[in-house]
């Protein structure tokens, strides 16, 4: 059974902010690797629990995406009673271990 894709508003978030950086909107490249990304993080309605659990809490797992120093995580939660995954952050791999209760 497939899962639903949420997106909480800090995700949304992550996810504008991302574009804008690198500037999808002027680069044919860069928006060729957003629009992966978005593909990456839908993809997850078919087998949430590919992505590993984190260290830093284990009720969250995560995706990695990109390479090298364009890495990101994208961190999500599987509720298995609804069927829904909830992509809670997406952040650059390079900074510091995520604390689920902090501001964005």
């Amino acid at each position: 059974m497939a899962y639903r894709v949420e997106l909480t508003e800090r995700a949304a978030r992550d996810l504008r902010s991302l574009y804008q950086f690198i500037k999808a909107e002027d680069s044919i490249q860069a928006r060729v690797w957003f629009n992966r990304l978005e593909r990456v993080i839908l993809s997850l309605d078919e087998n949430p629990a590919r992505g590993r659990v984190i260290p830093e809490d284990a009720t969250l797992r995560h995706l990695l995406y990109g390479r090298k120093r364009n890495l990101y995580r994208i961190i999500y939660t599987i509720n298995e009673r609804e069927h829904t995954v909830t992509i809670v952050h997406i952040r650059h791999g390079a900074r510091d271990a995520f604390q689920p209760d902090e501001e964005a």
